[in-house]
């Protein structure tokens, strides 16, 4: 009897004509890609029937030797651990010794840099370039609640940890997102996320395989590039954090006349634009439709549940919203004590569906904080409004307790960003004796533009009265940011203690 394979294997074994993924490398069919899968699998494999688990993790750049190394760790039983190829030896340490990897991939060039750190930790360093062995004979079963993928959280209330996934968990969500936003073969959508979370893995990659649609695939994102691409007029989808539109926005600003309307003619063409992995400025998208035409769709996610609650494919979307649940997806919000509150009132979203992870890696304790019961506490403050979500922010850092308060911060920085001389801005809570957390704001101010602190703290008293005025307000050159351009709000909190 034949081997049960992952699930994503065998889908993309019955559409092998079909072109899978684009790159500067050139195009790679269904077929091409199955078969370099399946001989990663065999050299991994090597002597032994089934990796059982076994941790397997990979820094590869986005494209083709990426996701066929994906595909062959799971093919060989394997438990696939990406690590973030803009990460610097210490991140990818922790990574490689918290997951306990028993290998470790990376191109030939990489070696150097990368053996070191995999023999400290027990592990085998093996080149992409040499996984070069025939298929194996035979490829053990895979059953649907194996571990099949750890990815690291980002971090923000202490060390990474490991957020394990199944196959079944990431197969549901997957489905989940092919059925809400309507994937088909005949999609097409241009990659320019990182791979090692769940973004631009599951909702671009795997939901692309998933489909039998073309994954076109650049390493890094360039917003000139990315334009072309969108000019072009081929693409149907493209999803992106809003540090990426707020610099797509900006080229296109900065390009003369007959280029901008290349670009907003080709960009027309796409049927869905998303947006995610942070708030969406209501200005950005306002901004985006002028240009393109396209309300941009915002949804929620995390690294554990993959995508939980989005706006609609077909209907109205409302700025400053998430959504609803997505099918197999449930949601609720609760008060301090766990009970679930009337629309209309702020508390914590709990999520549960088939697409929640299974645990955090060796970490049961946190393992066991995170649910209540079935229901996975997120760690967002929400409120269900006219029967869809809006978010207020991370309890951990975005809810303020200020003089009896809890003040949402993300509340702040949208009206911050309504001043004409701000580019972006960051508002934290830091400890105070008399008000227990003192409201602080950094904004980063336009570069043809100028900013006192004088004129600042005056803007701030008259706008910003209903939302409790910051106590603490700083003009910054530029602030903190991570690989994507997020504003890292542990970094700028520092700048007020």
């Amino acid at each position: 009897m034949p081997a049960t394979p992952p699930p994503l294997l065998a889908r993309i074994a019955a559409q092998p004509e079909r072109t899978a993924i684009e790159s500067s490398l050139g195009a790679f069919t269904f077929a091409q890609l199955h078969a370099r899968a399946a001989q990663i699998a065999g050299a991994l494999l090597h002597t032994q029937r089934d990796l059982q688990e076994a941790r397997v993790a990979f820094w590869i750049p986005p494209g083709f030797d990426f996701t066929a190394t994906l595909l062959g760790i799971w093919a060989a039983g394997g438990s696939a651990v990406p690590l973030a190829i803009s990460h610097p030896p210490a991140e990818l340490e922790h990574v490689i010794h918290d997951a306990a990897a028993s290998i470790v991939i990376a191109p030939a060039d990489q070696r150097a840099r990368l053996e070191p750190l995999a023999h400290a930790h027990g592990a085998a360093f093996r080149a992409i370039d040499e996984l070069a062995q025939p298929a194996a004979a035979s490829l053990p079963d895979v059953p649907a609640q194996r571990r099949a993928l750890m990815m690291y959280t980002s971090g923000t209330t202490g060390k990474p940890k490991g957020v394990v996934h199944t196959h079944a968990s990431i197969r549901a969500q997957i489905e989940s997102l092919v059925q809400a936003w309507e994937w088909s073969a005949d999609d097409r959508i241009l990659l320019v996320l990182p791979l090692h979370h769940v973004h631009g893995l599951i909702n671009v990659l795997c939901c692309a395989l998933w489909s039998g649609a073309t994954c076109t695939v650049e390493e890094r994102f360039d917003a000139e590039v990315t334009w072309d691409h969108l000019a072009a007029g081929d693409l149907t989808l493209f999803m992106a954090v809003p540090t990426i539109y707020h610099r797509l926005i900006a080229s296109w600003d900065a390009a003369p006349p007959n280029v901008q309307q290349q670009r907003c003619a080709g960009a027309h063409q796409l049927r869905l634009m998303v947006s995610g992995s942070a708030a969406l400025p209501v200005q950005t998208l306002e901004r985006w439709r002028e240009i393109t035409g396209h309300t941009l769709l915002e949804r929620y996610g995390m690294t554990e549940i993959g995508m939980g609650l989005s706006n609609p494919l077909h209907g109205p979307r409302r700025p400053g919203f998430v959504g609803t649940p997505l099918p197999g997806v449930q949601a609720r919000i609760v008060n301090e004590q766990g009970s679930e509150v009337a629309p209309g009132t702020a508390g914590e979203l709990e999520v549960r569906g088939p697409g929640v992870f299974l645990e955090y890696w060796h970490n049961p304790e946190a393992t066991r904080a995170a649910f209540r019961g079935d229901w996975f506490r997120t760690g967002d403050v929400a409120v269900l409004e006219d029967g869809a979500y809006r978010l207020l922010g991370r309890s951990s850092i975005d809810i303020i307790k200020s003089g009896g308060y809890k003040i949402s911060a993300l509340e702040i920085e949208e009206t911050l960003r309504t001043h004409g001389a701000i580019a972006e801005c960051a508002v934290v809570g830091v400890p105070d004796f008399a008000w227990g957390e003192r409201v602080c704001a950094a904004v980063e101010t336009r570069p043809d533009q100028t900013l006192t602190l004088d004129q600042l703290q005056q803007w701030a008293r008259e706008r910003l009265a209903p939302y409790k005025i910051p106590r603490s307000l700083l003009c910054v050159p530029t602030l903190p940011r991570n690989a994507m351009g997020k504003v890292l709000k542990p970094d700028v909190r520092a700048l007020f203690e």
